[in-house]
């Protein structure tokens, strides 16, 4: 899991049972947490792998299929990839926690406090990364209907830049000079010490969640429109395929909420209760986070397929994947009462031309 208040246990503590961290592990059952992060990292794993390695769709189109990858497919490759990543850090981190039974480092146990500052910003980076590259697809989408080409090279410059900065700006003010950010005498410094790192991680999360869902919004009025204006009317067609891709960018919003909304929930309740903190929440809190931050690349791998709306009833081929994308040759419910369907152009396939079942 990516979460800033995990990351102060990386810090040195004196053992004094005041301190409010040490009041958390007296009562958090750390083989039982490192375990759900254990099993939730290794199926992120799995689920960040299938969604990689290219599926094939028949064993005639399958090696087209590879071979042709679209805007889309590139951008969510690359989500896969940090996801990846950052589920391999959660999987090391919790394997090691589980042997040797501590989540917090020891007193001037500077080897240990070393690991766990390296492999949290190693997990806070590429997680950082796949919010931005889930900001890039929904922003690629709108590019996409509006016949603007991708920018690979920039998206992947503040896909990667970013997260960078962000990490080592939090976690820079968190460790450096000595990792001692348990012993913060007064409301004022843990603002200018702590604070930080909680801002540059959860701002980037904030931002997604408010502009992806006004993106897909905007995206989907304006397939509607395209769909509709060429003889003006509506047909269920048309309508079938609207709503799918609707029900998709539903969907894609609502796995990102579930993700990452309880992060948002524990940072609202320590910095507004940190000195009436409710423990036995921010633990359950904790386990959710511990469950479904890596379970991001599971379920990306769901949400981010092909969605045809008439795969139940055909087989999915090449040719029939682009005539259930083309609508003039629908009949007009109107037979013979009205001129041709005008040509129209066909659903950009970065939107919905990348599967992987």
């Amino acid at each position: 899991m990516s979460d800033p208040t995990i990351q102060t246990f990386c810090c040195h503590h004196t053992g004094n049972n005041e301190d409010l961290a040490i009041k958390i592990m007296d009562e958090f059952n750390t083989e039982s947490y490192n375990t759900v992060c254990l099993v939730s990292s290794t199926i992120g794993i799995l689920g960040s792998l299938y969604q990689i390695f290219p599926r094939s769709i028949t064993r005639n189109a399958s090696r087209l299929h590879s071979l042709s990858p679209t805007r889309g497919r590139h951008i969510i490759i690359w989500l896969a990839i940090a996801d990846l990543l950052a589920s391999l850090g959660v999987l090391i981190r919790s394997s090691l926690w589980l042997q040797y039974k501590s989540i917090m480092p020891m007193p001037n146990d500077d080897v240990s406090v070393l690991f766990c500052s390296i492999i949290s910003a190693w997990t806070q980076y590429f997680y950082t990364a796949t919010w931005f590259w889930t900001l890039f697809y929904a922003i690629d989408t709108w590019h996409s209907i509006k016949g603007i080409d991708s920018r690979p090279v920039l998206y992947h410059s503040l896909a990667w830049g970013l997260p960078a900065a962000t990490t080592s700006i939090g976690l820079s003010i968190l460790y450096i000079p000595n990792a001692t950010c348990h012993n913060i005498s007064s409301i004022s410094s843990a603002f200018l010490r702590i604070l930080p790192n909680y801002c540059v991680t959860y701002l980037p999360i904030a931002m997604v969640m408010i502009v992806n869902p006004v993106i897909y919004v905007l995206a989907s009025k304006k397939i509607e429109m395209a769909v509709a204006l060429p003889l003006a009317q509506f047909t269920s067609k048309e309508r079938r395929v609207v709503d799918t891709l609707r029900l998709k960018f539903f969907l894609i919003n609502a796995v990102f909420y579930v993700c990452w909304i309880p992060n948002l929930i524990n940072g609202f309740l320590v910095w507004t209760m940190w000195f009436n903190m409710p423990v036995k929440i921010i633990i359950s809190i904790w386990y959710i986070m511990a469950l479904l931050n890596p379970m991001q690349a599971l379920l990306n791998a769901l949400v981010y397929r092909k969605w045809n709306p008439g795969e139940r009833r055909q087989r999915t081929t090449l040719p029939n994947l682009q005539k259930s994308f083309s609508f003039h040759d629908e009949q007009s419910p109107l037979l013979g009462s009205e001129p041709p369907r005008l040509p129209m152009s066909p659903i950009p396939p970065a939107i919905n031309n990348y599967a992987t079942m």
